[in-house]
């Protein structure tokens, strides 16, 4: 900004012509708030006023007849002098989009506390405000910094003047206002900055608690593991596979284990393993034995059984059914499916190509550590015991039949299939609740301390070599679990049950305790930051309906005008914005935040401009969503 110095000498001294009035020439007058006539001073400055002819009300005088070429010049007037001296003496003349503020002083209570609206600012001020400018000061100049740079009027300026007034700047009724001789140039500059920072009255993204230590049950990348489960899910079977189309209700079968080859075999029978869509879009495991004729309609009564439990370690029960969609007499059972899911011996026993570590070669496949055994151990026990208080025995332990479903999650899979594969009608049937026979409960121990030693070793025939498979179990593992193994696999007895198990763990079952429940508080920190999704969402459809509505109530422009335009203008604020190279601003906070707390209704005031830059408007959050509440419910009623 240039500024003006008095001249140091006469000869520095710019001459100023007296304007002359030809005789029966008239100065045209409009109709002004005080009687004084004052003279434009675009005729003093620049000789003549390009807006003469517009409107301009001050006063124009006749230019003077140029003397001819060889005459002399007119002498000049006496009162030269004294107008320049009123020129240069005159007081400050600030213009309105001028962004330096004056020497004013500071703001009242009132004047503080008056509401700011959208009718405070205006692309082009009225004719009669030019009465209200002081006088022009050629000498005025602005007192710069240390550095040279002049004081921008910004909201560190405003923030000492408001505590010295002792506003509370954090009341919900406050905001510190602008001067309004300054208002016009406000246009050039983010309102908001001359706002100090109002606390938003809820947060809708809070703050998770602090971290939990680390879950033994929780992955570190559980987003993603989430994603590839979700992914999964919805994956087309390949084509040629000859399958059903329907199956019970059951549709869009995909196999999740090899169809040639060797096939799988469940006790006497093989069995092959499909994943289907059933009727309420849920997807579901159908186990299928082939080739199997049922004889008993009441072998269907173990399954109906199983279909009442509901625990975290065992999979999910829900019919069974026969079909001939395959071909031949076949079974199928269907179980509830879970994604990504592996068998223990996937998971910790099939043999793997060795792998080069630091040039090193690691071991095909190290030992199962202690923790992740005792938590399998208690999962498995936990299982055994609520199928046992239903009257039910598990028959399923075994390291192909027990799948991992997440990080050290177990379930017991396929449970019921024995039952019916090994009906006997001649056996008497039990009811819920009802002891099973000790023979059977002896059975399911025994299946536990196999699994155990096998995991234990790596290897599926740990048994075969007991011996040896003991020691190894000396070696890398503590002596509580060896006395747990030793305690399954130990010659059966009346006496013997699950429940004396537990009083062998009972130690471990705390830290297994502790650990979910570290694991629950991070799936709920996880889940708070998520929550509300839906929020952001149901705003962002309420302006699909709303903005560039087509027509509405016979109104064509229904989405141009009134509070609709305003929701327009907002949602050019939002997405529209571009920096100062013309370049799209893609910035997902900035969304986030004015979603936000458009949401939340805050008072704090943004300044949305139009697309052709002639409107302004200063609205809040609060009054944006006012806006968006009366249009969505007009269309609601439509």
């Amino acid at each position: 900004m240039a500024f003006f110095t008095r001249p140091q000498s006469a000869s520095a001294a710019v001459k100023i012509v007296a304007p002359s009035v030809a005789p029966g020439d008239s100065i045209k007058t409009s109709p002004k708030k005080d009687s004084t006539q004052r003279q434009c001073r675009n005729i003093l400055i620049y000789g003549s006023c390009k807006f003469q002819d517009k409107g301009c009300i001050y006063s124009h005088p006749s230019r003077p007849t140029t003397p001819p070429s060889g005459s002399a010049s007119q002498p000049e007037s006496p009162s030269v002098s004294a107008k320049l001296s009123q020129a240069v003496n005159a007081p400050v003349f600030v213009p309105k989009s001028s962004p330096i503020p004056p020497t004013s002083p500071p703001l009242s209570r009132a004047q503080a506390q008056t509401p700011l609206t959208a009718s405070t600012l205006s692309t082009s001020p009225p004719a009669s405000d030019y009465d209200e400018n002081d006088s022009y000061d050629p000498t005025y100049y602005v007192p710069s910094d240390n550095n040279g740079l002049y004081n921008i009027y910004t909201a560190e300026s405003v923030v000492p003047q408001m505590q010295a007034l002792d506003v509370d700047p954090f009341s919900k009724s406050y905001y510190p206002q602008i001067q309004p001789e300054y208002e016009q140039g406000l246009e050039y500059y983010p309102l908001q900055s001359a706002f100090i920072r109002q606390p938003l009255d809820y947060h809708l993204y809070s703050l998770p608690p602090p971290s939990p230590p680390p879950s033994h049950f929780i992955s570190p990348t559980l987003r993603t593991d989430l994603q590839l489960r979700s992914e999964i899910i919805h994956t087309a079977p390949a084509p040629g596979l000859n399958l059903p189309d329907e199956l019970q209700g059951y549709h869009t079968l995909v196999p999740l284990e090899s169809l040639t080859g060797e096939r799988r075999k469940f006790g006497n029978w093989y069995s092959t393993v499909y994943r289907a869509t059933g009727k309420d879009g849920r997807a579901y495991v159908l186990r299928r034995v082939s080739d199997f004729r049922l004889m008993h309609q009441a072998a269907f009564q173990p399954i109906e059984q199983w279909s009442r439990i509901r625990h975290p370690n065992i999979v999910a029960v829900h019919e069974a059914f026969t079909t001939r969609s395959f071909g031949d007499n076949s079974l199928v059972v269907a179980y509830t499916y879970h994604a990504t899911a592996q068998t223990l011996y996937d998971a910790h026993i099939k043999p793997r190509p060795p792998a080069f570590v630091h040039g090193r070669v690691q071991p095909t496949q190290p030992h199962v550590p202690e923790r992740t055994l005792w938590s399998y151990i208690v999962q498995i026990a936990g299982a055994m015991k609520a199928a046992h208080d239903q009257g039910l025995a598990v028959r399923m332990i075994d390291v192909t039949k027990v799948i991992v479903t997440g990080r050290n999650r177990l379930r017991i899979s396929s449970c019921g299939l024995a039952d019916v594969l090994t009906y006997n009608p001649t056996s008497p049937s039990r009811l819920p609740g009802v002891p099973i026979p000790t023979e059977q409960i002896q059975e399911d121990l025994v299946m536990f301390g196999k699994l155990i030693l096998a995991l234990c070793c790596n290897n599926v025939a740990a048994m075969s070599n007991f011996g040896k498979s003991l020691d190894v179990v000396t070696q890398h593992y503590s002596a509580d679990l060896k006395n747990v193994a030793l305690f399954c696999l130990s010659k059966p007895g009346v006496h013997k049950h699950i429940g004396q198990l537990f009083d062998m763990i009972g130690s471990r079952l705390l830290t297994e305790m502790d650990d979910l429940q570290n694991g629950m508080d991070y799936l709920e920190g996880e889940l708070l930051s998520e929550l509300e999704n839906a929020r952001l969402v149901r705003l962002l459809a309420k302006f699909g309906f709303i903005n560039e509505r087509p027509e509405f109530a016979r109104d064509p422009r229904w989405s141009e005008t009134g509070d609709r335009y305003i929701i327009k203008l907002f949602r050019d604020y939002v997405f529209h914005q571009v920096d100062e190279r013309g370049r799209p601003v893609v910035s997902l906070s900035h969304v986030l935040s004015c979603l936000n707390k458009l949401d939340a209704g805050t008072d704090e005031r943004i300044m949305l401009v139009s697309r052709d830059e002639q409107s302004v408007l200063v609205v809040s959050y609060k009054d944006v969503k006012a806006c968006v509440a009366s249009a969505f419910a007009e269309l609601s009623k439509g």
